[in-house]
């Protein structure tokens, strides 16, 4: 039993923002009903590769391959189907609303009121309800940029923090545009949870993803690095902090952290070069990040003579903070991370496991409740019967009326 057992949660969500926030739900316990077009479905549904009877490919092969990223979002949820621009989809989705906790959205702005299930009319039909809304930059946000993850790291300023001074902006490697906001939005809807505990009130949680990355960004002060000529981009390094960075090795990379006295203290013997203790250049912290490049270049040229597995067993044994730099498939099957169930194994509804695939976890351990991402993602459409017809009580012929009539 999660932490969240007994919160019931409506899904409205697609892509990967909203998915993430209700896969981070169910993973606490929540009962998630995620409902999809019918006939078409989430859109990653669409998303590359697949996995199926015949086991992993780039495009669909058999009617019931699915797509592995979906696979993943759709997680632990029931799946129905539910055509929202459909006149009867109003009071369906009412039906769920009166016996939910949370509905969770990420339209872009202005679809939900347009589709007539924005946050006015669900609190009309559940004052309790904590109703979430994830988009581009705001839910007043009218007529705004379309929230593609690319569009919010261009927009943050997040690609011109990576890469070198001098060169193109660089996306960062993961979709941090779609994934930082739904850490927001899950907070946020937690909060507003324990808040309507106490009040009896619902309330909306409005959560921008341009707001969400950049406020991240806005971790480093930018303004003052430019005052006083520190550059924004510096690469494998970090420009407040030296040594600290990734440097060369004969068959990898490692990265190597030492920029505190106490660590540094302990790097100059590690390498050979007791000297630098000596040389004010390096002799405080402040002194090392002015002069980076300078002791950057001499750790490079111990490090790039020496294997990744050597620079590493002789740093740590001197108290020095330093690991290999890995692979992404490397990291997600670390056997710690396994453990702890902060990864998983990734399975087909139908067929079974996904090969040696895995998927993210819950990387939160309680003492006392048990939170983990349980259940296959399912078909479209699967949990029908299951919800509809045993959870609101609609009877046989009204639910073949529902999918006659193109609602469901």
């Amino acid at each position: 039993m999660g932490p969240l057992a007994g919160v019931t949660v409506i899904d409205l969500t697609r892509a990967l923002s909203g998915p993430y926030a209700t896969l981070l739900l169910a993973g606490l316990g929540a009962t998630v009903i995620k409902i999809e077009e019918p006939g078409a479905g989430d859109v990653a549904r669409g998303n590359v590769p697949y996995a199926g009877r015949g086991g992993l490919s780039r495009v669909p092969v058999e009617p019931d391959d699915m797509s592995v990223p979906f696979l993943e979002r759709g997680r632990g949820k029931l799946g129905v189907t539910l055509n929202l621009k459909h006149a009867g989809a109003r009071e369906v989705l009412a039906d769920l609303i009166r016996g939910a906790d949370v509905l969770v959205e990420n339209f872009s702005a202005g679809t939900a009121d347009r589709l007539g299930v924005g946050y006015s009319w669900a609190h009309s039909v559940n004052p309790r309800l904590v109703y979430t809304s994830i988009s581009g930059s705001g839910a007043t946000e009218v007529g705004d940029t379309k929230a593609y993850d690319l569009i919010t790291q261009a927009l943050s300023g997040l690609t011109m923090t990576t890469g070198s001074s001098g060169e193109p902006p660089v996306r960062a490697g993961l979709p941090f545009g779609d994934a930082i906001a739904p850490l927001f939005a899950v907070i946020g809807t937690v909060s507003a949870l324990f808040a309507a505990q106490e009040s009896g009130e619902g309330q909306h949680v409005d959560v921008s993803m341009l707001g969400a990355l950049t406020s991240m960004v806005a971790i480093e002060p930018w303004q003052a690095y430019d005052a006083v000529g520190m550059s924004a981009r510096t690469g494998s390094f970090l420009n407040r902090l030296a040594p600290f960075g990734l440097f060369p090795a004969k068959d990898g990379e490692v990265a190597v952290c030492a920029a505190n006295d106490r660590f540094f203290a302990r790097l100059p013997a590690a390498i050979g070069r007791p000297e630098l203790l000596e040389d004010d250049r390096f002799a405080r912290r402040a002194h090392r990040a002015a002069n980076a490049d300078a002791i950057h270049a001499i750790v490079a040229e111990w490090t790039r003579v020496r294997t990744v597995e050597e620079v590493v067993r002789l740093l740590s044994a001197a108290d020095v903070p330093a690991a290999p730099v890995r692979t992404p498939v490397e990291a997600v099957t670390d056997a710690r991370v396994r453990a702890r169930g902060e990864t998983v194994a990734l399975s087909h509804p139908v067929y079974g496991p996904v090969g040696d695939v895995v998927a993210s976890g819950l990387p939160i351990v309680f003492s006392r409740d048990t939170a983990e991402i349980d259940g296959d993602a399912p078909l479209l459409g699967q949990d029908n019967d299951r919800v509809y017809g045993t959870v609101l009580g609609y009877e046989r012929e009204r639910l073949d009326a529902m999918a006659a009539d193109g609602l469901i």
